[in-house]
């Protein structure tokens, strides 16, 4: 008789008395266990964890790993040593810095254009129009905030704190588009499109960076253009060229917004632990699982 295939799907601890954020992780436990599987989940950062008597480990909502990278990076290679893990490890060491998007640009995959200012870089803010600042390392709006040009001064302060704590930072400006036609994210899983998302706005005028967001505002579900398509597509065939020899992904989601030509264009690449917002598409369940069997089958 085969043995039952055991998979971990590793998420975030709450803090004392609050329940997790992830919606999806029931859904996925319980369908996983209806496909036959022995699915549990697990704190990242579970000392006591045995990732190695897993067939794969899945990363799924780690969602405070910005804040503890060097940690999260550690625990990444180590399960990475002891079975297989998803996505792997290299993927996951170049997608936790936003500097790959320079990768991607330099891939010719249309983004929004980006400068770093790393710790003793002067700060070069635009002064023409609105612009985001924010660190190369975060999630959930971690540390962002958008600025006028006459809100240099706040921008200075934000850019002296993230460097402080050893932050490089990003200075984009802040694509209007986003006002009118929001954000998309493009949801793929186990190679192929699983469905996708639009959101409203999350950086609105004068919230301070240090101030907590609405990482998803009024999220619906949505059918992606062509156009958006093929960038996201282009996005993920960038990353062949910029991870040598990398593997397959098992879930990838692209984010894009309308740059100044009115054209998508990729505001981020999500592959670490990004939310698959299962409880809009119920319909995709059944991929999501088909795709976490095969990839611990392999």
């Amino acid at each position: 008789m085969a043995a039952t295939v055991r998979i971990a799907l590793a998420t975030y601890r709450p803090d004392a008395g609050e329940v997790s954020k992830d919606r999806d992780l029931p859904v996925l436990l319980s369908a996983l266990e209806d496909a036959g599987v022995e699915a549990v989940a697990e704190y990242w950062d579970d000392p006591d964890a045995d990732w190695g008597s897993y067939d794969l480990v899945v990363i799924r909502s780690t969602w405070d790993y910005s804040w503890r990278a060097a940690e999260f990076v550690a625990w990444v290679e180590r399960c990475g040593k002891a079975t297989r893990l998803a996505n792997p490890v290299d993927v996951v060491r170049w997608n936790m810095d936003k500097r790959y998007l320079g990768d991607l640009a330099e891939a010719g995959v249309p983004v929004v254009p980006t400068r770093y200012v790393a710790p003793g870089d002067a700060p070069d803010l635009p002064d023409d129009r609105e612009y985001v600042v924010k660190p190369t390392s975060g999630a959930g709006a971690r540390y962002a905030a958008r600025y006028a040009p006459g809100e240099h001064e706040s921008a200075v302060r934000q850019l002296a704190r993230m460097h402080e704590e050893g932050l490089t930072a990003i200075v984009q400006p802040y694509l209007t588009g986003i006002d009118v036609t929001g954000e998309r994210a493009l949801q793929f899983f186990g190679g192929r499109l699983l469905h996708a998302g639009r959101k409203g706005a999350v950086l609105e005028p004068g919230t301070a960076y240090d101030d907590d967001k609405v990482a998803h505002p009024g999220i619906q579900p949505w059918e992606p253009t062509a156009a958006e398509l093929a960038v996201a597509e282009s996005a993920l065939a960038a990353l062949r060229g910029a991870v040598p020899d990398a593997p397959e992904l098992l879930y990838a989601r692209v984010d894009l917004v309308d740059g100044d030509d009115g054209e998508p264009c990729v505001m981020e690449l999500e592959l670490v632990e990004p939310n698959l917002f299962l409880f809009l598409h119920p319909e995709s369940v059944p991929a999501v699982v088909e795709g976490i069997v095969k990839a611990a089958a392999r």
